[in-house]
């Protein structure tokens, strides 16, 4: 195995899966896989069980599944080179409604992530393998490699997520803009006028929320 980067935690009497929830219910997932092109849809559509589960990106899935796809291909196919012996590894953290974080690993000696372009395609022929980056780039929110191309960081934000914390935004800077024109209100009143301003609050983010 001299042309393939050892990583000595990797071994195959090693779970192929496993996974541990927290006490915030962040679930993080720890995996590997045979450099086989055969292995990516089962390793895949087992990982996607548990991401579906952790309710991290609901209705977006299918990006995430996607770009997964995409990354095993690359770290199979141009990382290790279908080595028989080299192994894939996957590291996923799910943060229920909020996001999820995906890190691919293979054994390979990467690529110059210089020749890529900012787009992801490869300016160089040699490293073809540009237009699952730019995929990738395309529907995540944030891609970049590590361990000079070798590794993989993607990450997605919920929808939803970024939709509530867009919209309780708006309400704080509605509520600064009306207290500089109308000034506070009167001591007596305070302690009222503040319980219905959180209910409006709360009234306009459910209406934002279902816009």
């Amino acid at each position: 195995m001299s042309e393939m980067r050892s990583l000595n935690r990797w071994s195959d009497s090693e779970s192929p899966f496993s996974e541990k929830r927290s006490r915030s219910a962040i679930l993080d997932i720890d995996s590997w896989m045979p450099s086989k092109v055969q292995a990516i849809s089962p390793t895949v559509e087992s990982l996607m069980l548990l991401i579906e589960g952790s309710q991290c990106v609901p209705g977006e899935e299918f990006i995430v599944e996607l770009a997964l796809r995409e990354a095993l291909g690359n770290a199979v196919v141009h990382g290790n080179h279908e080595h028989p012996r080299a192994r894939v590894h996957i590291r996923c953290r799910c943060r229920p409604g909020k996001e999820i974080s995906i890190v691919v690993t293979d054994q390979g000696y990467g690529f110059d992530v210089g020749k890529t372009g900012s787009n992801g395609l490869a300016s160089d022929p040699a490293v073809q393998h540009g237009r699952g980056i730019q995929l990738m780039k395309a529907i995540m929110d944030d891609v970049h490699f590590e361990r000079g191309g070798s590794q993989v960081h993607m990450h997605k934000r919920s929808s939803k997520h970024i939709a509530f914390v867009r919209a309780g935004a708006e309400l704080e800077i509605e509520a600064a803009n009306r207290l500089v024109v109308e000034g506070p209100p009167p001591l007596g009143e305070e302690a009222s006028h503040g319980n219905a301003t959180n209910h409006d609050r709360r009234d306009t983010l459910r209406t934002k929320m279902d816009s």
